[in-house]
């Protein structure tokens, strides 16, 4: 809260988020948020129906608010996925509002506009990072003609939910929260590296996809602290990132 800007916003708006719920109702906006419902974290119990309190009413509330503050943006999926993150994780509608709005206003432009064009930007921007880092796997991509946006358009507009274990993502949040969107360059570069000679295996457009999902999973993502250093430089072999580095500040501490 205190370094995306996100309290303070609160604090100089005091009541704000409370008047946007009892706003007036636009079906458009509020049918698109209850279609998503059910499709957001089926599996985890807090969101079932029958669980009590049902978190998918606090979500509801949190994106139906931000649809009405921004009305540029709306509702776009994958929304529902990070504010269901943030719901889990501050407890709070308020502040899982003004994080939503420190995310999708400031930290991340224009990524969940009608049009997307921030997060089109950034996957070319992806793409040319791995053609000047990672050449052999940009030859390979453009030999069976795959498009990147197959391949990471769900790690940036779901910001790594449901893609990375929970620890993992929440550690990447930190960075993104702190320092801005550079986190989402350095994670998908690491794991593109990492798994470099698994890709390069690939044959097909199909087996190049499947290869993208299976480098999410196992055991480097899983020890959370290891693969952040690893993504935030301070870790051997991380140079090769120059440019897109973490600060030591944002890496996780670790107890002695």
């Amino acid at each position: 809260m205190g370094v995306s800007g996100a309290q303070a916003r609160m604090d100089q708006n005091p009541g704000y988020y409370h008047r946007l719920l009892q706003g007036e109702c636009c079906g458009r906006l509020e049918e698109a948020i209850r279609t998503d419902m059910n499709r957001t974290f089926p599996d985890n119990v807090k969101f079932r129906k029958s669980a009590d309190p049902c978190l998918q009413k606090t979500l509801y509330n949190v994106l139906v608010a931000y649809g009405r503050h921004n009305q540029g943006v709306g509702y776009c999926q994958g929304m529902n996925f990070i504010a269901g993150y943030l719901v889990l994780i501050t407890k709070s509608e308020e502040k899982s509002f003004w994080l939503l709005d420190a995310l999708v206003g400031r930290i991340l432009p224009d990524y969940y506009s009608p049009a997307m064009l921030g997060l089109k930007t950034d996957q070319e921007v992806l793409g040319e990072l791995v053609r000047t880092k990672l050449p052999a796997v940009a030859a390979l991509m453009d030999r069976h003609g795959v498009l990147w946006t197959l391949v990471v358009s769900r790690w940036f507009i779901c910001l790594f939910v449901d893609v990375l274990p929970v620890e993992t993502v929440l550690r990447i949040w930190d960075c993104l929260f702190s320092e801005g969107s550079k986190i989402l360059f350095r994670v998908a570069l690491t794991l593109i590296k990492h798994h470099q000679a698994f890709i390069l295996e690939a044959s097909s457009v199909a087996d190049t996809c499947e290869r993208f999902k299976e480098i999410t999973r196992g055991s480097f993502v899983t020890e959370c602290h290891t693969f952040m250093q690893v993504s935030g430089g301070s870790a051997p072999g991380a140079a090769a990132w120059p440019g897109v580095l973490a600060s030591p500040a944002c890496l996780p501490r670790v107890p002695s």
